[in-house]
């Protein structure tokens, strides 16, 4: 089933926190996710989107402090106790909210320090994934792509997948964000098929424009109609950044054929996958 959800980092930023929750349900979205909701009570969205009939998907970390912190603290050697204050944060918001997932992002690393970053960053994993599996949450690893993340520590998919090898928790899982493999690797049907066990959660958004995803380089009809073939269970969030207000852009969904939250795309309707 393709089912979209409002990223809410990246849509309606203009507005208070709530309020976005409160204009995703009025377009359509049945399903929400957060950046860095931590200074609204847990609380307050739970019984919003209970109120509103809204799946409260997941949340990032919080970035901490100092100098590269906005790209997290995952892989920084030395910055282990700040890191695991961070996934404690979210996971006690997510337990009192109702979320599903937390995203840890790993960091900026400079090449001569990737090996230690590597080995902090599994380290930090296996002490954070139990705590988060108590409260049945799924803890997502997301490669960002060196264009709009010079030096973060890993872009590639390839290189999460090792990280969760080695970390070793079932509860560890991809964040296949479309936009950023498009822009690092390509192929990205072929990645889709390859790591699909252990994808988390899907992100889309145009390449290379980050714009509504019905221009650019990637044909969206055939990810979708690649998700259905492998049985995708879960949402697609849509992080991306409006060509201009959130509202006029949704008309991607009727160039694309789909819906907010349909049985089956139009494209998976209407064209079989080359295998």
């Amino acid at each position: 089933m393709i089912r979209f959800s409002a990223n809410l980092g990246f849509l309606w930023t203009e507005l208070p926190i709530l309020e976005r929750i409160e204009a995703a349900a009025k377009a359509g979205f049945k399903a929400v996710e957060l950046h860095y909701p931590y200074a609204i009570p847990p609380e307050a969205v739970r019984d919003l989107c209970a109120r509103l009939g809204l799946t409260l998907l997941g949340v990032n970390t919080d970035v901490g402090s100092g100098p590269t912190a906005h790209s997290g603290l995952g892989a920084l050697p030395g910055r282990e106790r700040d890191f695991q204050a961070l996934v404690d944060q979210s996971i006690a918001w997510q337990a009192v909210a109702g979320g599903k997932t937390i995203h840890t992002m790993a960091g900026i690393v400079s090449p001569e320090h990737h090996a230690a970053a590597k080995d902090t960053l599994i380290r930090n994993l296996r002490e954070a994934a139990p705590k988060a599996a108590d409260k049945g949450l799924t803890v997502l690893l997301e490669p960002l792509n060196q264009r709009n993340m010079p030096g973060y520590f890993y872009s590639t998919v390839e290189a999460v997948d090792e990280v969760i090898e080695a970390a070793g928790a079932p509860n560890l899982k991809i964040m296949f964000d479309v936009y950023h493999v498009g822009i690092s690797e390509g192929d990205i049907i072929t990645r889709l098929r390859k790591f699909f066990p252990r994808i988390g959660h899907v992100h889309i958004a145009a390449v290379p424009t980050r714009a509504e995803p019905d221009e650019g380089e990637v044909r969206y009809e055939a990810i979708f109609a690649e998700l259905e073939a492998l049985g995708w269970p879960s949402w697609i969030g849509c992080e991306y950044e409006p060509r201009t207000t959130v509202e006029a852009g949704l008309v991607w969904l009727d160039k694309l054929g789909v819906s907010f939250q349909s049985t089956e795309s139009a494209s998976a309707a209407s064209m079989t996958p080359a295998r």
